[in-house]
């Protein structure tokens, strides 16, 4: 007003641009760093009393790092070479006149650290993580210690392991590794809240919309506050911050969606890295948690594997400790429900259709996971909805909708979680994942800061510190609008992973089997004497190394040489404590195993570990230790003792046409082969049904470029089937092995390439319905991909594939982008193709990728990728896979029991006493349901678990026999709890049960005091 004497401000008109950048320019890292409000966050800095550090190879506990001989490092110098580790000894001095600062290690390293005070870890430090600082004390007092010793154990490797060149390259054995920054510095934290406020602010002026009222609001809010801030004066501070509190005080209306905002920290058990390190990485992410959680007292976080805590308890007990407080105060939460990672699941390469059953058969009805926003061709249509599985379990299933399980709490993201939720109008509420992940990390305070201010902020959705049960409660709310997806959710991306790293793969299903029989002998011999100590602790340990080996990245293959090698290494663990655990387990069954009891030598003991009769050729040692062949009915789960042969219902004969091809026949199959191995007629002999179209091969090798988008060992891509090159080159032309009578067979090998062979010997057995191909492969290739094609002569418009538990249909055509998305799929030990009447199933013993397009069924064998393992499958394999024509349903003819067959084979026990009469355990009436597994219970010694399962897809009754002295049996669940109500009848033909198409059943079978004799 003229004349007043007061001084007006003049109003200037916002220019969006200049109004953004200046803000920017003020809260910048790089620009105007000398003046601006980012250059004042560090305060007076003071150099460290001394620091000495020691190098290692070994991963070393910090009881015997610290009575190492040290010596001098300094700033700027480099240590280490990847996989090591440097122990760095810190002796500091705090200035007495900091009194009243916040002062911090500063630190900054390459590698993963974590810092270590009087014995104990108390902060991790990375700077990919953005930790590079310790908090020494939050306010310096004269009472507070001024002078500390502290230890920082660095590993030399990145979050994301140390590829060279790109992150998922072989690591480089050579990198060295620098240190930065170590200094004591003042942190101020008025500074810090204010930058935040600055962030926060701004994300809202730029993702909020230009013509957005609130976008407005905050942009001339942050404005407003660079010109009340003088950086060189604190006391300017509070009355930007209250500008700010403003801003984020205004609140949103009750229809704002809802966001469950929880800690993460997905930790690989080994991938770029192999599992010791995984260990440190959880005691390093871990402890931050716990210090962050001492700080926010709102704060949650969620862990997914019992593997890890294990992890810790053994490496780091304090730290355990303290986890399971937290834990008690429901802040600490464990998710997953089982030893490696299950049913929260963020980053697995798709899910089988039998999860919700075996999910609700543990008391599970909720599942995470965000993978299939990875999905290369269709986007999922949902982010919360019930998940089907194939017996029509259904599970609560929510996809957060920011894609992802390590956000960093920004706006962005929790806009994106807002606008990329795919049930609007059904679902106010999500989930949303926030911290540093795969590599470890986890949240940081930084990431907590961001949230609280947009715990209720007027045009951002509401964001919340939840918890699983709250955020699931509250979708359960709405659960009656909710769609469902019936089926697998198949991941249309990692497909190669299905294949890579055969030795792998093959030692996984190899140990599954081994640990099947040893519980089933085990079983057994629990049961024949109460003396048997049945190995519940060792079986325990070496389920939960097979597990281990099951994770995502290792299983799969998509990991380094170095984990690679410890899987083959845990691989043989088992095998050999498991071989050792059968022959106790038949020991006590059957006595002296040594071959030094009377008896006939020619005689031996065949033991079937399946619940069925088998018919089939087995090998012993006949007179002078030759191998000789022989035909062998043995009981249901039992056993029997050979002296003779039985004679073969239909001899095999081996005829050598005058072109130079074979052909084999069984009485059942007719298999001819052409002078370059491929099968080129398979014939149904009673039926006279033909398999291979005309003019088409069977047994055909084929050979494709192998070059992904840039996930090398995890991806296959659709264009290499555009790269097909047929395998012809005869290395070694065919000639008989097993000349025919009880066994027939033919060998030859072939060139794959100049660097590559394959020899394959087939097999035809006496009374057998499958034709077997025995396979070895010399491979030495890169980015190839080999595989072998069965044409069948059958028109369908689906296919079948085993899957956990029962089988599932895919589509044979391209129709949609949803078909051809599934060029490559996988199978766990048979697929099938079948019409009305008739068809072929394909059978193997360790491989997972397969396809059927159109009439064509392949089985993919190896791959060649270079990243992130430069070896992985070059070498020798030996492999198995076996074709099965036949007339009616593969639920008639018997598919699953042969393919069963072919991965249980019979155990022989040569030199075994005077012959012991047949045995048989257990059988089961009906054929469409499996015994799949005994066990001892686990809290109940004196009884034994038996799980079932539904296998052809259908509603049936059935018997299980057993001659073993049962007292009770009883229903129970996956977790062997029993099942409210009476025991189940015990009945001269056993137990009847009940079951629904691809119903999984436990049975609790308490035994009857036995002789411990």
């Amino acid at each position: 007003m003229a004349g007043s004497g007061q001084i007006l401000q003049p109003v200037v008109l916002k220019h969006r641009r200049t109004a953004l950048e200046r803000v920017e320019k003020f809260i910048s890292e790089i620009y105007f760093t000398d003046c601006n409000l980012r250059g004042r966050l560090f305060g007076d800095t003071c150099s460290l009393e001394s620091l000495s550090f020691f190098e290692t190879p070994e991963r070393i506990p910090y009881e015997e790092a610290v009575r190492q001989e040290f010596r001098p490092i300094k700033v700027g110098d480099s240590f280490g070479k990847t996989w090591k580790t440097c122990w760095f000894k810190i002796d500091l001095g705090i200035p007495r006149e900091w009194a009243g600062k916040e002062v911090h290690l500063w630190w900054e390293s390459e590698g993963e650290g974590l810092v270590w005070k009087d014995a104990q870890p108390v902060q991790g430090l990375t700077r990919e993580g953005e930790k590079i600082s310790y908090i020494l004390t939050d306010c310096l007092k004269e009472s507070d210690p001024h002078s500390l010793t502290l230890y920082v154990e660095v590993a030399c490797n990145g979050l994301f392991g140390a590829g060279k060149g790109s992150m998922i390259a072989p690591p480089d054995p050579d990198k060295r590794f620098s240190l930065q920054k170590a200094e004591l510095v003042v942190f101020n934290r008025d500074v810090h809240e204010l930058l935040v406020d600055f962030e926060v602010l701004m994300d809202m002026a730029k993702l909020l919309g230009e013509e957005n009222q609130r976008s407005l609001q905050a942009l001339y809010a942050a404005n407003q506050m660079v010109t009340l801030c003088d950086v060189t004066d604190p006391s300017t501070f509070p009355s930007a911050r209250e500008v700010a509190r403003l801003v984020f005080s205004q609140r949103n209306g009750d229809s704002q969606h809802v966001i469950h905002a929880m800690g993460h920290c997905h930790i690989d058990s080994a991938w770029l890295w192999p599992y010791e390190e995984t260990i440190r990485k959880c005691g390093r992410s871990w402890v931050t948690v716990v210090r962050l959680m001492e700080k926010n007292p709102e704060f949650t976080f969620v862990c997914s594997q019992a593997q890890q805590f294990e992890w810790v308890k053994s490496h780091y007990p304090g730290l355990y400790t303290k986890i399971q407080d937290f834990a008690k105060e429901g802040r600490f939460i464990p998710v997953g429900g089982t030893w490696v990672e299950m049913f929260w699941l963020p980053d697995t390469f798709g899910y089988s259709a039998q999860f919700p059953q075996l999910m609700r058969g543990c008391g599970i009805r909720r599942f995470l996971t965000q993978k299939l926003s990875w999905n290369l061709v269709n986007a999922f249509p949902h982010n919360t909805f019930f998940w089907e599985g194939i017996d029509g379990s259904r599970v609560l299933a929510h996809f957060p909708p920011a894609d992802s399980y390590g956000l960093a709490g920004h706006v962005e993201e929790m806009l994106k979680t807002l606008k990329n939720n795919r049930d609007k109008g059904r679902v106010n509420h999500s989930a949303a994942l926030f911290g540093f992940g795969d590599g470890g990390g986890g949240p940081t305070q930084k990431m907590l800061d961001r949230l609280k201010r947009m715990k209720d902020t007027d045009g951002l959705p509401r964001v919340q510190m939840s918890t699983p049960d709250q955020f699931f409660s509250a979708l359960e709310k709405v659960e009656s609008q909710l769609c469902t997806w019936v089926g697998e959710l198949f991941l249309e991306l990692h497909n190669g992973t299905y294949t890579t790293h055969g030795q792998i793969k093959k030692g996984n299903r190899e140990c599954e089997r081994l640990l099947h029989d040893v519980e089933v002998l085990s079983s057994l011999a629990l049961s024949r004497k109460t003396s048997f100590q049945y190995p519940s602790a060792e079986l325990q340990r070496l389920w939960r190394l097979l597990l281990l080996n099951q994770f995502h990245d290792v299983l799969p293959g998509s990991c380094i040489q170095l984990v690679a090698e410890d899987a083959m290494r845990y691989y043989s663990e088992i095998r050999d404590a498991g071989v050792c655990l059968l022959m106790d387990a038949m020991q006590s069954l059957f006595g002296d195993l040594s071959g030094n009891r009377r008896g006939t030598p020619e005689s031996i003991l065949i033991v079937n570990t399946l619940p069925w009769e088998r018919t089939e050729v087995i090998s012993k040692t006949g007179p002078g230790g030759s191998e000789t062949l022989a035909l062998a009915t043995v009981p249901s789960m039992g056993y029997c003792t050979l002296q003779d042969s039985l004679p073969p219902p239909h001899p095999v004969t081996v005829t050598k046409t005058a072109d130079g091809s074979f052909t084999m026949e069984n009485g059942i199959l007719q298999v001819r082969q052409d002078t370059a191995g491929r099968v080129a007629s398979l014939r149904l002999i009673q039926s006279e049904r033909e398999t291979v179209p005309e003019g088409c091969y069977a047994n055909q090798f084929a050979l494709f470029d192998d070059v992904p988008l840039y996930w090398d060992a995890w991806d296959v891509m659709d264009y290499h089937l555009e790269t097909r090159k047929p395998v012809t080159q005869l290395l070694s032309p065919l000639e008989v092995v097993q000349p025919g009578g009880l066994r027939g067979s033919v060998k030859f090998s072939l060139r794959i390439s100049e660097k590559s062979t394959l020899t394959q010997e087939v097999i035809l057995d006496a009374a057998c319905p499958v034709v077997r191909f025995h396979t070895q492969v010399d491979w030495n290739e890169a980015h190839r991909f080999l595989k072998v094609e069965f044409p069948a002569k059958v028109r369908s418009p689906n296919a079948t594939y085993e899957i956990q538990f029962g089988h599932l249909q895919r589509p044979t055509h391209w129709n949609t982008s949803w078909d051809w998305a599934r060029f490559e799929v996988w199978s766990h030990k048979w697929m099938d193709l079948s019409e009305h009447g008739f068809g072929l199933a394909l059978m193997n013993d360790c491989k997972y990728g397969c396809s059927v397009r159109g009439h064509v069924m392949s089985l993919s064998l190896l791959r060649a990728p270079k990243s992130p393992d430069s070896t992985a499958d070059i070498g020798c394999h030996q492999f198995t896979y076996a074709a099965m024509p036949h007339m009616g349903s593969f639920q008639e003819a018997g598919v699953i029991r042969q393919a069963y067959s072919l991965n249980l084979p019979l155990h022989t026990v040569p030199g075994a006493s005077a012959p012991c009469p047949a045995w048989s355990a257990f059988s089961v009436e009906s054929p469409a349901v499996v015994l799949e597994t005994v066990k001892q219970a686990e809290d109940r010694p004196d009884a034994l678990v038996i799980r079932l399962y539904e296998s052809h897809g259908s509603t049936v009754e059935s018997w299980i026999r057993t001659s073993l002295s049962v007292q009770e049996a009883v229903l129970c669940d996956l977790l062997e709890q029993p099942h409210p109500g009476r025991p189940l009848p015990l009945e001269e033909r056993g137990v009847k049960l009940s079951f629904t198409p691809f119903q999984v059943q436990s049975v609790l079978l308490i035994l009857k005091q036995r002789d411990s004799s």
